[in-house]
């Protein structure tokens, strides 16, 4: 039985992505490159164990995907994004952001209910 997804993402510039994605609390944990030239497939994770895939080949999957966050800290993310968050009919407290790809990354923290 599976016991963790980590979603793909397809990027243009893998090194600028993971970049832009410390925005977020990611940090690269590793890239790799079969030879000079050819496309990056680099990992990124946060502290708290979210990991994302970030990969310039073409094969891996299809440009502009979409990734759902939970945190615990939506205000946090809120004030260092200059984002403003919105109480979804559903309780749970959501922004949605663009990478720099086109991907949508939808931040929410659960509600307390």
């Amino acid at each position: 039985m599976p016991h963790e997804a980590i979603p793909i993402l397809r990027v243009s510039d893998a090194p600028v992505s993971a970049q832009w994605y410390q925005r977020l609390g990611f940090q690269e944990d590793w890239r790799h490159q079969h030879e000079p030239g050819f496309p990056w497939f680099i990992s990124i994770s946060t502290a708290a164990g979210a990991t994302l895939f970030l990969t310039e080949h073409s094969g891996d999957c299809e440009p502009r995907g979409s990734v759902f966050l939970v945190t615990s800290n939506i205000v946090a993310l809120e004030s260092s994004l200059n984002m403003r968050a919105e109480l979804m009919p559903w309780g749970d407290t959501e922004f949605v952001l663009t990478d720099p790809d086109g991907n949508r990354i939808r931040v929410s923290q659960p509600g307390s209910g």
